[in-house]
């Protein structure tokens, strides 16, 4: 899942709500009450809907008490350092298994999506998967996302919310998977082509494999994070494609986003820091085919292209190691 890098203090995307900022508050209150007394939940959400014309989101899939949440689900922030952290060995180590985790539901993603499909069957599925495990789904909640799992098809550039939209031969479709488990976050996403995808949509996900790769290959001890951007933007251009420059990698760890910020385009300021063993970030550029200029929807989560060209993006968690780098969610 991606931060704005055009939002004050690199928070995500998501931060970018106004609208639902009181929403946000008061269903998280909800979500307390239903612990406690169903009844007083049910009224409440009633209430809700009456004074806010909520219809859509009010309901989350339930997750079981015994699941240990993330931080931000009671406090409503997602605490993280000041500055890019170098993890101990022990932490990385307990981080591994969310970030195995996350690409095991993906994998799994990978092997049932199918035309007929809709968004809210992957929602379900990743949603399922996760709780399985014994994790929580990330999304679920974070700034008062509604699902458990993002889906962005075809111009949906990020942060595709999922719904009744089904899934037809020849769409694109990215499947933004993160986890909480054993106290830590895995982040990682594909995009999947369904059926017959013509034969600029397969160069399109295919660049936009080969720009991850790449990025993650100059990620070494002593690199800078902007080296990252150099590489991507280099690729896409070769490739014939753009990069949508207003979102970006981010550190991850305890928290789900935090610093360094990592920029997918050339950068001049705030993407010059340099990277070190111990370190942990994702990795995931927006390719797109025409126009990178992009909106967010009025239900303040879905980015498109504003000129509703396609886009594809993987994703990578990684770390920085003494001889270069980690896959951790390979």
């Amino acid at each position: 899942m991606l931060k704005s890098i055009l939002s004050k203090g690199g928070w995500s995307c998501f931060s970018v709500m106004p609208r639902n900022c009181q929403k946000y508050i008061l269903l998280k209150t909800v979500n307390s009450a239903r612990h406690s007394s169903n009844s007083f939940s049910s009224v409440l959400q009633r209430t809700l809907q009456r004074m806010f014309n909520l219809k859509k989101y009010t309901t989350y899939r339930s997750v079981p008490q015994k699941i240990q949440s993330p931080p931000y689900i009671l406090s409503g922030n997602d605490v993280s350092p000041v500055s890019a952290d170098v993890k101990t060995k022990l932490q990385i180590e307990e981080m591994r298994p969310a970030c195995e985790l996350a690409a095991s539901i993906l994998r799994h993603v990978g092997a049932n999506i199918e035309a007929g499909m809709t968004t809210d069957d992957i929602d379900a599925m990743v949603h399922r998967k996760s709780i399985e495990a014994g994790a929580y789904p990330s999304p679920l909640q974070y700034k008062g996302f509604p699902k458990s799992v993002c889906t962005s098809v075809n111009h949906i550039a990020c942060h595709g919310v999922p719904g009744s939209l089904v899934l037809q031969d020849g769409d694109i479709i990215n499947v933004d998977i993160t986890v909480f488990f054993q106290g830590y976050h895995g982040d990682t996403s594909e995009t999947f082509m369904i059926g017959d995808v013509d034969r600029q949509g397969q160069l399109l996900v295919q660049a936009a494999k080969d720009c991850r790769d790449i990025g993650i290959s100059v990620c070494r001890e002593g690199a800078l994070f902007s080296d990252i951007g150099e590489v991507v933007y280099m690729k896409a251009q070769e490739a014939g494609f753009e990069v949508i420059p207003n979102f970006c990698g981010h550190g991850i760890g305890q928290y789900f986003h935090g610093p360094p910020d990592i920029v997918h385009v050339p950068s001049y300021s705030g993407a010059r820091g340099e990277m070190k063993a111990g370190m942990t970030f994702t990795v995931e550029p927006i390719i797109c085919e025409g126009s990178p200029e992009i909106q967010i929807l009025s239900d303040d989560w879905t980015v498109v292209t504003k000129d509703k060209s396609r886009s594809a993006q993987f994703e990578h968690t990684i770390l920085v190691t003494k001889n270069g780098h980690e896959i951790l969610t390979k």
